[in-house]
Formats: C-alpha cells, structure tokens, sequence
C-alpha cells in the first residue's frame, strides 16, 4: 500500500512545508535558491533525487542549467551543478515537460518512477521540476506542482532585480554571481574530457578560455548633447538588442550603466575572441541609427582565469580600453597582447568603470 505523502513528509506536513518555503525564499542568490528548492523537495518526499532544470533560450541550448540533490546510500543529500550540454534520457523527458507545458508521470527501464512538472510563467516553460523515487510519486503531485509554482513567481522576482530595466541585459549587480557561475561551468567541462585517472593541470584545448570585454560607445556624450536623451536610449537599446542577435547563447550581456556594457564570453584562445568582438565593432560601425546616423564603438578584454578577482580582470579589460580610446576609437584591444608588446603605461587611471 502506498503512503500518502504526508506520511513522506513528517508528522506535521503543514510545519515542514511552510519551514520548506521559507527557507528556499529567503535566498537572493539564484544559485543558492536552486540548490535549496531540489534539498527541500528531497527532504520532504522519499525520493532517490530532484532535479532542477532552467530552460535555454534557444532551440540549439533547450537546457540552460541543471541541479540535481541524490540521496546518499548511508543517508544525507549530495547537491551539485551538472553540465546542461547533454541529451538524451531524462533531458528528453524534461524538455518534453517544457514543451507541452503538461506535467509527465512513467517509469523508467530498471522500474523507476519518475514525475516531471514544468515551471510556467506567463504562459511558458522557464523549466522543470523532476522527481525519481523507487514508489509512485502520484500522491505528491499536487504538492511538486505547488513548489514550481512558487518558484516561478519567486525566481521571475529576482531575476527582475538582476536586469537592466532600459535593455532587460543583466545588471552590475549580478556581475559577479554570473562570473563565479561560468567559471564553475568551465571548471567542470574541463574535468569530463580529462582522461580517468589524469589530474588536470591545463586547461585541455578543446574546452574554451573566457575572457570578459568592456564596451563603449564613443562620444556618447555628444549624442545626448546633440539630439537629446531620448535618442541616446534609443542606441543604447538597439545597441542591446544588437548583441543578443550577434553574441551566441551561453555568453552573458551587462548593461553597466550610462553607455558601458559588459560581455562574458568564451573564445579558444585570444585570436578567436579578438574576431568575434571585432566582428561586432564592424556590424555597429556599419549601421544607421534612427535620427543620430552612425555610431562607433570600443572595446577592450582580458582573459579570465579561475584565480582571478572579478576587479582585477575589470581592471585588465579597462586598461585595454583606455588604449583603445586614447588610440582612435572605433577598436578592439586585448589586454594580454598589450602588455607582451609593452604598450601599456606602469599605470594606467581607470576609465569609468568604477570598481567598487
């Protein structure tokens, strides 16, 4: 006979649910809100594991993130961040969930019962919830549903105050949680194409180096001077709908304030990043904004490393700029590539990007 899932949850299902809530939406960090809704879903229910999956947004990247907490044979929970570049079963399962906004109950090959409930908002899949325990999972449905339901809401709120209202590109704010993020990503690609048994000492060559850029429009101020604010937040926009379209989906866009924007991106090396940046530079140089006409851009980066200090690699990339200004404008520089000719000064002021 199946138990009920109050009986999973304790002996007071109502203490522990609201408990359970309350915990997961006291976090303001993403990360840690993901980790804590899978630990409080496997603390309520007798389950082998959760999984949280984001949504991509695109059809070559469905998936965006995935979290997954597994029960410990000994008892206790392990949760951790896997690679969402992955397919087959259950990413199948989950992007089906998503897809068809319907919640998805079956049993796997080895007789595992698994329960998969999209997270909507606005009428969308932005995930999905999934449960796999040894017994049916039916009885807790209604309550999975109402844990992605909150979530929904709840995420929905933080990922607002993450956003630049203007361009809907992330903020300053959430610089650093979206750097320590990708670093996390790289550090465990890194790890899945070492062979067994082999410690990693390099950065294999197939996985991508990051490098962050800094870039900005020039003579900005004369835009707003001339034809008034109304038009420069036009090219602010356009300039950040520009990067959507030409930036690939896992590289991450910062609106910093006034007409600076940040770019996390993954390149093979320094050459591949300086093309791609570069590439931009010439799309924006080759464009005829509403009213203003042509704008041009500059732009400076530094490659990141899994050491490095978010102010430090700012730091880098802002020096790349600076030259980039005080040398015609409408360029591309990287930092690394400076300091090996010795074109950069001992010390070089800051540009306006503010460190702390």
């Amino acid at each position: 006979m199946k138990a009920p899932w109050h009986a999973l949850a304790g002996t007071l299902p109502e203490s522990r649910l609201l408990a359970s809530v309350a915990e997961f939406t006291h976090h303001r960090d993403i990360d840690a809100l993901d980790h804590s809704v899978v630990l409080s879903l496997a603390e309520l229910v007798a389950v082998s594991s959760v999984t949280l999956c984001k949504r991509g947004e695109s059809l070559q990247h469905p998936v965006d993130s995935i979290v997954v907490c597994t029960r410990k044979p000994g008892g206790g929970f392990v949760v951790e961040a896997i690679d969402p570049g992955r397919d087959g079963d259950p990413i199948d399962t989950i992007v089906c969930a998503m897809e068809t906004l319907e919640a998805i109950t079956d049993v796997t090959e080895d007789g595992t019962s698994r329960l998969v409930i999209p997270i909507q908002r606005e009428h969308a899949a932005i995930g999905a919830l999934m449960l796999e325990a040894e017994d049916s999972l039916d009885d807790v449905r209604s309550m999975v549903e109402g844990f992605a339901r909150i979530y929904g809401n709840y995420i929905a709120l933080l990922n607002e105050s993450e956003r630049d209202k203007l361009t809907g590109l992330y903020n300053r704010r959430s610089f650093e949680q979206r750097l320590q993020r990708l670093l996390k990503l790289q550090r465990q690609r890194a790890r899945t194409v070492m062979p067994e048994g082999k410690e990693q000492r390099h950065v294999p060559a197939d996985v991508s180096q990051l490098f962050l850029a800094i870039l900005d429009i020039d003579h900005f101020k004369r835009i707003n001077d001339t034809y008034g604010h109304v038009y420069g937040d036009e090219v602010i926009l356009m300039l950040a709908q520009q990067m959507r379209a030409s930036f690939r989906q896992g590289d991450v866009l910062f609106r910093f304030g006034g007409e600076e924007f940040v770019m996390l991106i993954a390149a093979a090396d320094e050459e591949a990043a300086q093309a791609v940046l570069d590439r931009f530079r010439r799309f924006v140089a080759g464009h005829a904004y509403p009213q203003v006409g042509h704008v041009t851009v500059s732009i400076g980066y530094a490659r990141i490393t899994e050491n490095d200090y978010p102010e430090i690699v700012l730091d880098r990339a802002d020096k790349a700029l600076y030259f980039a200004k005080q040398n015609g404008r409408d360029s591309v520089y990287g930092y690394e590539s400076l300091a090996a000719r010795g074109e950069l000064a001992a010390s070089v002021a800051l540009g306006s990007i503010d460190l702390f």
